[in-house]
């Protein structure tokens, strides 16, 4: 009994409840408060965009401590609903417990004015910036000062883990770019704007998008352009992800005599399990496809 009674008397410890909206998010609070409790809304294979507001996510995010977007929009048509009903004054919008990354970051294609006939755009700029490792980089340390802002009884055990992530970001971001310096000035055609960063840290270029505007699926008429413009253009591969339809990749792809890649977008698939992984995954499919395709 006095064991017990000492077991009862001794302090909790308490951990974080984070609900993320996607899986990067997740993978990068898993690094930086591995004793979390960690979720995400989508895995890699569901379109961020449209996510419905199930009883199983209410239930996550009315428990939440922190909640973790990406932001620039790419929630909008779903979040706001979703923070209204689990009623969790903590991660409203404006209150301590929520962080959209997109404004610790300076995104790719912000606009000045988006209209219904621009398509499914963000007047935020790209929201898909995981793949920027500079500015994963910086959002891991927006993360940091909100858990310590949060947990400040863990300050010292978030710095440390902070440090230690960015000392093996470092590092891979410089075999990363060494491994894929054969990539640099390759063109591909790709689906939306899904690896606009990544194509922008490689050096690569996106020469064409399979959707005629951003949000709409292929047509027959516009795929036919994309095959006019291979025939003048080289093209290494055409590229989208998972949660994407592939039937207009394919068709372009085998008319055109191209390889089709489809490549993970974030972790929780295909042995992808974190953020190194999904980096490391990515640039070998893209330096295999380079490479068979030069056979």
């Amino acid at each position: 009994m006095p064991v017990l009674a000492a077991l009862l008397a001794a302090p909790q410890a308490w951990a974080l409840n984070i609900f993320t909206c996607e899986p990067e998010y997740a993978a990068l609070a898993k690094e930086l408060a591995p004793e979390a409790n960690v979720s995400s809304a989508t895995t890699a294979l569901q379109d961020p965009h449209h996510v419905q507001a199930r009883p199983s996510l209410i239930s996550k995010l009315r428990r939440a401590d922190l909640a973790i977007c990406a932001g620039a929009e790419l929630e909008v048509g779903w979040l706001p609903m979703l923070q209204m009903k689990a009623n969790n004054r903590k991660v409203r919008d404006g209150q301590p417990g929520m962080l959209y990354a997109a404004e610790y970051v300076d995104t790719l294609g912000k606009l000045d004015k988006v209209d219904r006939s621009m398509g499914d755009v963000h007047a935020g700029g790209n929201p898909h910036f995981h793949f920027s490792p500079e500015r994963m980089q910086s959002v891991a340390k927006a993360v940091t000062a909100k858990l310590v802002e949060l947990d400040p009884e863990r300050q010292g055990d978030y710095q440390a883990n902070l440090v230690d992530f960015s000392q093996r970001w470092s590092q891979a971001i410089t075999r990363w770019e060494t491994l894929a310096a054969p990539l640099k000035g390759k063109k591909v055609i790709a689906y939306h704007t899904s690896f606009q960063y990544l194509f922008d840290w490689l050096g690569m270029e996106q020469a064409g998008d399979l959707e005629p505007k951003p949000g709409l699926p292929p047509t027959t008429g516009h795929l036919a352009q994309l095959l006019k413009l291979t025939e003048s253009t080289p093209v290494m591969a055409v590229i989208y992800t998972g949660y994407q339809d592939g039937r207009g990749a394919q068709w372009l792809g085998q008319r055109a005599n191209l390889p089709v890649l489809q490549l993970p977008f974030g972790p929780g698939v295909e042995e992808v399990d974190d953020l190194f992984q999904l980096y490391d995954t990515n640039i070998q499919l893209l330096l295999e496809t380079l490479e068979n395709k030069d056979v």
